[in-house]
């Protein structure tokens, strides 16, 4: 599953398209007044309407003879697809739906990340180490670059997945990646950040250990963190410390 290339004017009119039927500005079953929208985007009625295949192939519109092309029922969206996540937390910053999202993706990570650290730590091989101690060495020298800090997080987790040598669980990366991002830029952009190298490190070790049950307890703690973090965070204004992300 390839993200969507946000290039040009087609990707900003993917992207616009995308963030109104998410935010609700358009809304399930509506139809959609593609004249109107040519106009307001600026764009070719050719532009447009190949935009709205990419939205189609994501299960987020569909076209009808006489009705015309419409917002499909959110039950209908590929609510797994890492650009529908991406455009999600996107568009619902600091609102009621994002705090559900990040608490969704926390769930999804809960079930999905102890069991795969488990297979980790049976099928690491020295590649897969060297990738995580390289992911967990950049968080220690990124300082207060909250980028690099976000970058070397998720290059960590992803690691993990790839070191499970099961490559469902490594495409499980596009749904866990979209989110964490999202989440990471708001804690480690905070000037509270907590140092998120000694719980990383402590899964890391368990890997390197081969020993199943003390990654998954590791990977338990940090998720814990993450959990009192999202909390915080949900009950928190910006000017309220907040621990680092996990």
């Amino acid at each position: 599953m390839t993200p969507y290339a946000r290039r040009g004017v087609h990707g900003q009119t993917v992207e616009a398209l995308a963030r109104r039927v998410l935010s609700g500005d358009i809304p399930e079953g509506a139809t959609l007044d593609l004249v109107a929208l040519q106009s307001e985007l600026d764009v070719s009625l050719t532009a447009l309407r190949e935009s709205l295949k990419v939205l189609a192939a994501k299960g987020m519109v569909d076209a009808r003879q006489k009705r015309g092309t419409f917002v499909r029922n959110r039950s209908d969206w590929n609510l797994l697809d890492a650009d529908v996540l991406r455009w999600q937390f996107e568009s619902d910053r600091t609102t009621d739906a994002g705090s559900a999202l990040l608490g969704n993706l926390a769930e999804v990570r809960g079930i999905i990340e102890p069991a795969a650290v488990r297979l980790a730590a049976e099928r690491r091989t020295e590649d897969d180490l060297a990738a995580l101690d390289a992911a967990v060495d950049a968080m220690g020298v990124g300082g207060s670059d909250a980028a690099h800090a976000v970058e070397a997080d998720l290059a960590f987790h992803r690691a993990l997945l790839a070191a499970t040598h099961n490559e469902l669980l490594e495409r499980m990366e596009m749904v866990i990646e979209s989110g964490l991002a999202y989440r990471d830029r708001i804690v480690h952009s905070s000037p509270h950040s907590q140092d998120p190298v000694p719980a990383h490190r402590a899964v890391l070790d368990a890997v390197r250990a081969q020993d199943p049950r003390a990654a998954e307890a590791a990977m338990r703690a940090l998720l814990d963190q993450a959990g009192r973090d999202l909390d915080r965070i949900g009950g928190s204004d910006n000017n309220t410390e907040r621990p680092s992300g996990q």
